[in-house]
């Protein structure tokens, strides 16, 4: 086994799209709470238009020899970006700036969750959002029914701050 991780430019994420679908699948495999809300969640309807909204992106893509084997996804956007016909993820009055930071996505193949990829992944999306010093809000939006990912998130110091859509989605946030 060789990780290597690679910044990915937004012209490059095309490479992601089976990942994120994969994503997708395993989000509707955990959820108890309105699973087939996942049903039209894919590759072209998620990554896609979030990364063409952003003001900024982030997303680094962790190979084992040439296969993809995880990514993540973190982007700066214009706080109103997070209010629409979908859902309003938090009240918009609780954020100081224009922007805020999002953890977006994250996905690793179960067979390298136990290698520290992780944790990696994690650490470069953070050190790449506290290069924006005007962005003071960070959010994680957690599917519901991935424990693990909360917990994950938890230990990282983010705390849970409301559920959204009846629950289908924890929002936790970095203060």
């Amino acid at each position: 086994m060789k990780l290597t991780y690679e910044i990915l430019s937004d012209e490059n994420i095309e490479c992601l799209r089976d990942a994120c679908n994969e994503l997708m699948v395993f989000q509707k495999s955990k959820a108890t709470i309105t699973p087939e809300l996942f049903d039209n969640m894919n590759f072209d309807t998620r990554l896609r238009p979030s990364v063409k909204k952003a003001v900024h992106n982030y997303t680094v893509v962790v190979k084992d020899g040439e296969q993809i084997v995880g990514y993540v996804y973190s982007n700066i956007s214009p706080k109103e970006t997070y209010s629409n016909e979908f859902a309003t993820f938090f009240d918009l009055g609780s954020v100081s700036g224009k922007c805020v930071g999002c953890l977006s996505q994250f996905y690793i193949k179960e067979e390298y969750r136990q290698y520290s990829v992780g944790s990696t992944l994690f650490k470069m999306s953070m050190e790449w959002l506290k290069k924006f010093e005007e962005v003071e809000d960070v959010f994680i939006f957690v599917s519901n029914g991935n424990d693990n990912a909360l917990e994950f998130y938890q230990r990282k110091g983010f705390t849970v701050s409301h559920e959204i859509l009846d629950g289908f989605i924890t929002v936790l946030r970095n203060k």
